[in-house]
């Protein structure tokens, strides 16, 4: 039989003997002009000679050479797909291709291309096949189907193999080895739902079998015996008619003994028929029809890349849920049938990771499973084909990397991190030209980092007096306007690509000692992806690991990182973090002093706040008194009242707040009907800053302002140019029980309403009303649409009425109050009473239906309106 996979013998020596013309045709031509003949002749003929022959005329030469050939369509979908392999369409249309033009090679070449990237796949593997179904061809048929079986849990591959055993094994001698051949396929998925079909088919050819002995006779009977009572108690499709034809079998044989086997069989199969009802529920939404097909032949089910979209995550939620059903045993498998239930589970885990095999945390089920039942080796066989399917995967790639370490194989762990970096490091750099490419206004420098090019650089836009800004920074310290919209997910991904060196150098602190751990910190600080967390990480490493030099020794660290991370102002501040908590504070101020005038007020609050903490509680008076000077000058926005508070707070303790502002008293007031969907937590910190800013900033007839209404849009408007905005409480209600970090409430309570100072806004005004423009946009909005324009007189006095929240009686609907009136049937004493008025018109025609939909509360109703 010729081997398939091989061309023939006399062809590979035709393409022996062409290329060895191709290289030596002339050498036997002793006329051969020298090189500078052909020099010479070059530039006299405007045709150039080749090998001291002109080319011969197009007609004379039928076949052209097949590299002056254009490539044709199945090669440069081909390379298309080498680039980008993970594209069903581009591989059903390449099959299609190839399956037109009948080249049984270019058919090889596009399916092994194909199960490469999509392994185990059966529905690519049975069209496979199909080429090599031909008498002289079932020698690669059977080399195929020894591949494909061997990992394959799929029933409707087993069945196209039983079928191909079946029409080559049809005489009576052979039946032996089709016996074997459907007892391996159940072995293997007999516990399959839908191998229901394998299992009648199997004992209908038992039924099939001749016999002509009383003991042949006896044999047959047994072999189905056996084979229907493993099939009943195993939830199949077709389970209630293979019971009912078990009863007439062993009817037939003996009713007195059919009675015995039948009641013993009796619990385990209304079990299987009850999981069998469960199993459909589970697998209903786990199988979505495959796309169509654009050809007559059927489409190949190929996994997409995932979004995770609102679909597949509901996917992968439904794979979950019916895996953790599976490892249930819902069966009831007893102990001493552990085995069967085992081989269950497994196939079904080997079924999701094909289905899934875009989605980590299969696989990663898949392996925590498998090594629970003490399958280790098989366990860690599930991670590396996880990892050639998820080539960036950090769930795989950190489970196998534990892994090998607790087998003491560093070697392949450090192969592992490297491996990963390198795959991360392409993405990276492939996205960064991407984003470079898609907004030409922004350039990368060589640290990697995006910066426009018009917009100056941090260096530049501000000074440094220690020298601390750097070429090398991790990213320009524009602001988030001036990026372009995907630098920020670059520099979310040059974060995680940082996790994986922190990953690493954990590992070799753990495993082998600190030298090894500084070896890979050394390796990390080459890398220009290198975010600012890994020499936090190393710092941190070397000062609690390091009993003798630890702080010296990470101080350098932070040093070192301080030259390329200058403008991060979040290392800045874990740097000052850190020398406060070793109870450095000699370098702590002088780092505090070298980088605050690096950075705007803006971005450099933290490291005031931080250094302000710092001083109020371990600091003398004076000092801190004086820092407070210089955060006034920084920051004249600020409440005086709002730092003296900060001096006196501890653990989130703030007595001033909740007794001396009320806000604790507040707090616990009895609301009334409908009242406490309108105070919400966000309302009662507004009137807070309101009364704290009013008492600090404003004139005393201004001190009341926190308790009135706010005036009309109109009179808003026209008094804005002479006083300060008013900032009222909130129109648009907050949702309840959200209260927000301590961190920012403590700071918000300090913050007073917003100034206008020279139409710039302080770094705190900004803030409050960043946090606060959804709800003046949606109250300016509502105002638009239903506000009267009032005299200037009534929109004052509209202004000088009590805020909502001072009200705490019943609240009703206008619109249904407005709505009773009209319809309400009042007597007279002068007339007769009118009869009420007749139904409401139907939907479409006259005035509408009045709205009797449930209350909605304060705020609820048409249009967002409160009240």
């Amino acid at each position: 039989m010729t081997d398939m996979s091989e061309p023939p013998q006399d062809i590979r020596t035709d393409i022996a003997n062409q290329a060895d013309i191709s290289q030596h045709d002339f050498s036997y031509d002793k006329t051969q002009p020298t090189e500078d003949i052909l020099h010479a002749l070059n530039s006299l003929n405007p045709t150039p000679i080749q090998n001291g022959h002109e080319p011969q005329p197009q007609g004379e030469d039928a076949t052209q050479d097949a590299d002056q050939d254009p490539p044709s369509e199945w090669h440069m979908l081909r390379s298309k797909l080498r680039e980008a392999p993970y594209d069903p369409d581009g591989w059903n249309r390449l099959v299609d291709i190839a399956e037109t033009a009948g080249d049984i090679e270019q058919i090889k070449e596009t399916y092994e291309a194909l199960l490469e990237t999509y392994p185990n796949t059966s529905s690519a593997q049975i069209a496979y096949l199909n080429h090599f179904l031909s008498p002289g061809l079932f020698q690669y048929a059977e080399e195929l189907f020894k591949r494909f079986l061997k990992a394959s849990p799929l029933v409707d591959l087993w069945k196209f193999y039983l079928t191909y055993v079946r029409r080559v094994n049809t005489s009576p001698n052979t039946r032996d080895a089709v016996s074997k051949a459907y007892e391996f396929a159940l072995n293997r998925i007999g516990q399959d739902k839908d191998s229901g079909e394998i299992w009648n088919d199997y004992i209908q050819f038992l039924k099939a079998g001749e016999t002509t002995t009383t003991w042949e006779e006896q044999q047959k009977m047994d072999a189905l015996r056996k084979v229907y009572h493993r099939a009943v108690q195993i939830p199949l499709e077709n389970v209630e008619k293979l019971w009912s034809e078990l009863e007439t079998f062993e009817n037939n044989l003996n009713k007195i003994t059919a009675k015995k086997f039948m009641s013993d069989l009796s619990p385990s199969y209304m079990q299987a028929r009850t999981v069998l009802r469960q199993l459909q529920r589970h697998l209903g939404p786990l199988f979505p029809p495959p796309p169509p097909s654009s050809s007559s032949r059927p489409a190949l089910y190929l996994p997409p890349n995932p979004t995770f979209n609102a679909a597949e995550r509901a996917l992968v939620g439904s794979w979950k849920s019916y895996l953790k059903w599976e490892e249930s045993n819902p069966l009831e498998f007893e102990d001493k049938d552990r085995s069967t239930l085992v081989s269950r589970i497994q196939g079904v885990y080997r079924k999701a990771v094909i289905r899934m095999r875009y989605y980590s945390e299969i696989w990663y089920m898949a392996f925590v499973w498998t090594n629970s039942v003490g399958k280790q080796e098989e366990a860690i066989n599930i991670l590396k084909a996880g990892m050639e399917a998820n080539p960036t995967s950090f769930l795989l790639h950190f489970a196998y990397a534990e892994a090998l370490e607790a087998r003491k194989e560093y070697t392949e762990v450090a192969a592992t991190f490297d491996k990963l970096l390198d795959k991360l490091r392409i993405d990276l750099e492939a996205y960064e030209a991407r984003v470079n490419s898609a907004n030409s206004s922004f350039s990368s420098d060589a640290s990697g980092r995006t910066i426009p090019l018009t917009a100056p650089t941090a260096a530049n836009a501000g000074s440094n007096d220690a020298g601390m800004q750097s070429n090398n920074s991790s990213f320009a310290t524009q602001s988030a306007d001036e990026r372009p919209p995907k630098v920020k997910e670059l520099a979310e991904r040059r974060t995680e690509y940082g996790l994986v060196w922190i990953m690493y150098i954990r590992f070799a602190r753990r495993a082998q000692d600190i030298k090894s751990f500084r070896q890979v910190f050394a390796k990390a600080r080459r890398d220009r992806w290198t975010p600012w967390e890994v020499y936090e990480s190393a710092a941190l490493m070397e000062y609690h690991c390091n009993k003798e030099a630890g702080a010296g020794v990470a101080s350098r660290i932070f040093e070192k990182g301080l030259e390329t991370f200058g403008d991060e102002i979040e290392f800045v501040h874990r740097y000052l973090g850190f020398l406060i908590s070793v109870n450095d504070d000699n370098n702590a101020r002088a780092l505090f002093e070298r980088v605050i005038p690096s950075f705007t007020p803006e971005r450099a609050r933290p490291l005031w706040e931080r250094w302000a903490r710092y001083e109020y509680q371990y600091g003398d008076l004076e000092a801190a008194q004086k820092l407070e000077k210089r955060i006034a000058e920084v920051y004249p926005s600020d409440p005086p009242i709002k730092r003296f508070a900060q001096r006196h707070t501890y653990l989130g303790t703030d007595a001033i707040a909740a007794r001396d502002l009320g806000v604790a008293l507040v707090a616990r007031q009895p609301t009334g009907l409908g009242s406490s969907s309108s105070s919400t937590s966000l309302e009662k910190r507004t009137d807070s800053l309101l009364s704290l800013s009013s008492t600090a900033h404003m004139p005393i007839t201004q001190s009341n302002a926190s308790a009135k209404r706010p005036s009309s849009p109109d009179y808003k408007r026209r008094e804005e140019s002479v006083r300060p905005s008013d900032s009222g409480p909130p129109n648009k209600r907050a949702r309840p029980m959200s209260p927000l970090p301590r961190e920012r409430s403590e700071r918000d309570r300090w913050e007073g309403p917003p100034r206008r100072r020279f139409g710039s806004p302080a770094a705190w005004e900004k803030e409050r009303e960043r946090e606060l423009l959804p709800i003046k946009r949606e109250r300016e909005r509502d105002d638009e649409k239903g506000g009267p324009n009032l005299p200037a007189v009534l929109s004052w006095f509209v202004g000088q009425l009590p805020s909502p929240s001072s009200f705490d009686g019943p609240i009703f609907r206008t619109d249904d109050l407005m709505m009773l009136f009209r319809n309400a049937v009042i007597p007279s004493a002068t007339r007769r009473a009118t009869p009420p008025p007749p139904a409401a018109p139907p939907r479409g025609a006259g005035r509408p239906p009045p709205d009797y939909g449930p209350y909605q509360g304060p705020g609820g109703g048409r249009g967002g309106r409160r009240y």
